[in-house]
């Protein structure tokens, strides 16, 4: 037999999982749209043979994440792993991107 505040506990945790479980699908949503958009940075860099990874631009990434953590009381440090392992991705998309557009390079026909 379970008690008042037992049950009001358990109603509790499921509102806190539901709204979980939202965050979660947002964040799949929103990492998903930002693999599109470095997609398309991947694409452009190929295309004009600039490199997969710039690392001033991923310092100054860093060092904004870790800012906007600290104003949203996150651990910085959290943030930063997080996005550290988001651009490593990112980065294995533009390599095999480049390496992609090579590939077609050197296949297409020359001249015609």
């Amino acid at each position: 037999m379970t008690d008042d505040s037992t049950d009001a506990a358990r109603v509790q945790l499921a509102q806190y999982r539901a709204s979980i479980d939202n965050i979660d699908a947002a964040l799949i949503h929103m990492l998903a749209e930002r693999f599109r958009c470095t997609q398309a940075v991947g694409v452009l860099k190929a295309t004009h043979g600039l490199p997969a990874a710039d690392p001033a631009r991923e310092s100054q990434q860093i060092a904004r994440l870790r800012q906007l953590a600290r104003d949203a009381h996150l651990d910085p440090d959290f943030a930063e792993k997080f996005l550290n392992f988001v651009i490593k991705e990112v980065i294995r998309h533009h390599e095999q991107i480049a390496a992609d557009s090579a590939a077609k390079k050197d296949t297409a026909p020359q001249g015609a």
